[in-house]
């Protein structure tokens, strides 16, 4: 009589909940969330608690979190972008020296800011796909040459590193509804830059989650190798969540230039690292293959809580890159931690 063993297809083991909890990247920027929430709304009371306190902390989140989704795709895919931080800068300077300098109609110069951000996507991740070097150091000379053109060529035209008079350019008004109004809840002004955040999230959640390139982008992070010998287009999903990354810099740079009327050349400066440690805390790996938009939308929310909580508790503004980098650490060990009990689970 001949023994027979019989397998069962791992994808049809009915799993615990605790088990899928486990597997989700974004578990641990959640309990962070949780715990950021309950101190500050000790430590600061009302102050943090009121729809205003709130109103602040989002806006912070909002900014940083519409940078966060792209950069997690991207860091997904196995690749790092430095250069956001100046492509901010360099947007919104672009549009404001068209617009106020040289009197274009404010749309065509923000169009134009968005030609100029897709254009250094494009050469960064074919840069990055043409000479197999670490985008790392590909964006890291980036960051660099753009930050310093724009500096450059800002006070070749104008003299200044600073400029304004954005509000008389032509389409204004309509640009300061899209981008910089206010939405009145319970007598509170919450900015719509919020909404583009959520907008951004929900967009990038779902190509994520629920698109062909989805799952390219988590093959190509996994194993850009293996991804391409089952038909994955690497080089241009690359280089599209790089375009992607710049695509998000220029909506922070149009966001900013209209509401204060103005851009700055060092505007955008560090933010590159506040993506990635937002990205981090969400649960998104530094190898590739594995993360979640949502935890980058909730590592937003956890740098928005902590830089604005610390205000509204009193505590002195020079500890927040102390909390800022302790967060890091922390969180890459509860998801290094996480990680290994999933894996525990599946054995």
């Amino acid at each position: 009589m001949t023994a027979t063993t019989t397998t069962t297809d791992e994808r049809l083991v009915e799993r615990s909940l605790l088990t899928q909890l486990l597997n989700r990247p974004e578990l641990g920027s959640v309990a962070g969330a949780i715990a950021v929430w309950i101190f500050f709304a000790v430590m600061a009371g009302r102050s943090f608690l009121s729809l205003g306190g709130t109103a602040t902390y989002l806006e912070v989140a909002a900014e940083l979190g519409i940078l966060a989704v792209p950069v997690a795709l991207l860091m997904i895919g196995g690749e790092f972008d430095l250069s956001v931080g100046s492509m901010i800068g360099a947007a919104g300077m672009t549009l404001t020296i068209l617009a106020a300098h040289f009197g274009w109609p404010l749309w065509l110069a923000i169009l134009a800011a968005l030609g100029l951000s897709l254009i250094v996507g494009y050469l960064n991740g074919w840069l990055v796909v043409r000479t197999g070097l670490p985008s790392f150091i590909i964006t890291l000379g980036s960051l660099f040459i753009i930050r310093g053109a724009t500096i450059a060529i800002t006070r070749l035209l104008t003299g200044r590193t600073q400029l304004g008079d954005v509000d008389e350019a032509a389409g204004f008004a309509l640009a300061k509804a899209v981008f910089a109004s206010d939405i009145a809840i319970a007598g509170v002004q919450f900015p719509i830059s919020i909404l583009w955040w959520v907008l951004v999230v929900a967009v990038g959640s779902y190509i994520l989650l629920q698109t062909e390139f989805g799952n390219w982008v988590f093959g190509v992070g996994g194993s850009k190798v293996a991804a391409r010998m089952v038909g994955v287009p690497v080089d241009r999903v690359k280089i599209t969540l790089f375009m992607s990354t710049a695509a998000a810099a220029w909506l922070i740079a149009v966001i900013q230039a209209v509401n204060f009327t103005g851009s700055d050349t060092l505007r955008g400066e560090l933010r590159e690292f506040h993506a990635i440690i937002a990205v981090v805390i969400g649960g998104t790996l530094l190898t590739g293959g594995y993360g979640s938009v949502i935890g980058a939308a909730i590592g937003a929310l956890i740098f928005g809580m902590v830089k604005q909580g610390i205000v509204l508790a009193g505590v002195d503004a020079d500890w927040f890159q102390v909390f800022l980098g302790g967060m890091l650490l922390v969180a890459v060990l509860i998801n290094n931690f996480i990680r290994q009990k999933a894996a525990e689970t599946r054995r």
